[in-house]
């Protein structure tokens, strides 16, 4: 009886990891199957003429002598006349 219950555990065993086994070709697959996307354009970098952080030129706040990370930097740097 004990030997029907081993060769029992082995079939288990060896059926759960040939599922997941099954399962990550699956993924493999569907990973490998899409399309290769199109590398984005670099972005241009600027630094903020008050404090010098680097952040992308889309999210720079531009001012009349340059460019600054947020509107209190500018403010500060180009006072309103």
């Amino acid at each position: 009886m004990k030997y029907l219950l081993v060769i029992a555990v082995v079939l288990v065993a060896f059926w759960v990891w040939r599922n997941n086994r099954q399962q990550e070709r699956g993924q493999v697959q569907r990973q490998t199957s899409r399309p290769p996307t199109a590398p984005t354009s670099p972005v241009r970098m600027v630094a903020c003429l008050h404090c010098g952080t680097h952040l992308p030129e889309t999210d720079a706040v531009a001012g009349a002598r340059g460019v600054y990370c947020n509107r209190d930097h500018l403010r500060r740097e180009e006072p309103s006349s």
